[in-house]
């Protein structure tokens, strides 16, 4: 068990090291953040962005308008399928890649400024033989970034297994997170916090959340979950005085002390199914679902089990994001929407076309929504009514989500060419 001693310590040493490095910021930036982690200013180092919401870095600037043969800076062909979002740290894209080729599961290092491939490491062989949902892959997670070292989650033959490695691709440990029985696939991907590198494997045999050494992988501490089908990525926020690592889906919100595992909370406040990482405004806390019902609520994060909302839209898979009191949200079947975040109000309302995977990312007052069909939809964050600033198409099929920081976007698309579907990575953006 990690000690307080240690974990002052610990917060002591970040401090020092962001005031000797301006450039290095910090998660507490964002409201409800609260992950004590450093992160490099342009980078997107973990899953939803580096302040774990889907909103980009303060200040940053985003491609609005691009296509097959303008604004694209490089695009590199990806072997096999994988629908992970990528991350972007320092001068490294990362990803997770499924080769069913050559039956193995690699973590892959794109050169930011190029899109050469710089390094492939194999983290399992042989364990791709399991039957997901169709709009599932066998690399469905994001690497996660500490400033030292990759984390990398992988569903592998009947177990999960996260990873780290260094900044060159070299294997530094494995830790087998639980066995697990397959409903839909896996794709929850590595939370990082203090010491600690914590991961998630809801699954129909028994699940459990498990937080480990980031350094050795040590197991620090493991709470066992109920034994129910789930998917979503675990997030901590600071509320309420206290920081909260926030489990949603198994019929369950759930509220652990991301130091111990102990339970601060637990309420019936979810469907038994959820796919999207959940967002916070300071006091409530977002989740929605869609099997055995659609739903979206806001349950309040102080531990009483009260709900303060709840409707029946079929936000499944694509998360939120929040911004200035509004909750925003684009519907599996299209429809973008949002809500007034403390009442449920309904503000508006509004077709976009196409299904959509892919989760919402902010930039400014941007809203960056992008379907399965490869159209991206900007537009913006306002309470009034949707305004379209541009709409944007690149590749046949996206699954994955953006990473937008350093004013361009990354992301993985696929092509059919020769009648077989091709993966690539690219990178959207002005040159120079």
């Amino acid at each position: 068990m990690v000690s307080r001693r240690k974990f002052c310590a610990s917060v002591a040493g970040l401090s020092l090291y962001r005031s000797m490095v301006p450039a290095v910021c910090e998660a507490v930036a964002s409201p409800g953040i609260d992950n004590l982690v450093a992160w490099q200013s342009g980078d997107w180092p973990w899953w939803r962005g580096p302040y774990f919401n889907g909103i980009a870095e303060a200040g940053q600037r985003a491609p609005e308008v691009w296509g097959p043969d303008d604004g694209v800076i490089w695009k590199t062909a990806i072997p096999g399928r994988g629908h992970g979002s990528p991350i972007v740290v320092g001068d490294q894209v990362l990803l997770e890649v499924a080769d069913a080729d050559r039956r193995v599961q690699t973590l892959q290092c794109l050169d930011r400024v190029t899109g050469v491939l710089r390094w492939e490491t194999i983290i399992h062989r042989d364990g791709l033989d399991v039957k997901n949902n169709e709009k599932s892959s066998m690399a469905s997670a994001s690497p996660a970034f500490d400033g030292e070292r990759f984390f990398v989650n992988f569903l592998s033959g009947d177990a999960v297994y996260m990873t780290a490695l260094d900044r060159s691709g070299k294997s530094l440990w494995q830790t087998m997170l639980t066995k697990y029985v397959n409903h839909q696939g896996f794709g929850s991907s590595p939370l990082l916090y203090a010491d600690l590198v914590i991961g998630v494997s809801d699954n129909k045999g028994g699940g459990a959340v498990v937080a480990m050494d980031r350094r050795t992988g040590a197991e620090v501490w493991r709470r066992e979950r109920p034994a129910k089908p789930n998917y979503p990525s675990p997030v901590i926020f600071n509320i309420g005085g206290r920081p909260q690592l926030i489990l949603t889906g198994c019929d369950l919100v759930t509220s652990l002390d991301p130091l111990t595992g102990e339970v601060q909370w637990e309420v019936e406040g979810a469907t038994t199914e959820c796919v999207t990482t959940t967002v916070t405004d300071g006091e409530r806390i977002f989740t929605s679902g869609g099997y055995p019902k659609n739903h979206v609520s806001a349950v309040l994060a102080d531990g009483s089990g009260k709900l303060a909302w709840e409707n029946n839209s079929r936000t499944y898979v694509p998360s939120m994001v929040l911004h200035e009191g509004t909750l925003y949200a684009v519907l599996d079947a299209g429809v973008a929407i949002c809500w007034d975040s403390a009442t449920g109000e309904e503000l508006w309302k509004g077709r976009l076309g196409g299904t959509f995977s892919s989760s919402l990312v902010l930039v400014g007052d941007r809203i960056y929504a992008t379907n399965e069909e490869g159209q991206t939809f900007i537009y913006r964050a306002s309470r009034d009514k949707l305004e379209i600033v541009s709409q944007n198409r690149l590749g046949e099929n996206v699954f994955s989500t953006p990473a937008i920081c350093g004013g361009r976007l990354y992301n993985r698309i696929s092509i059919t060419e020769n009648g077989k579907r091709q993966e690539y990575m690219v990178c959207v953006g002005q040159p120079g």
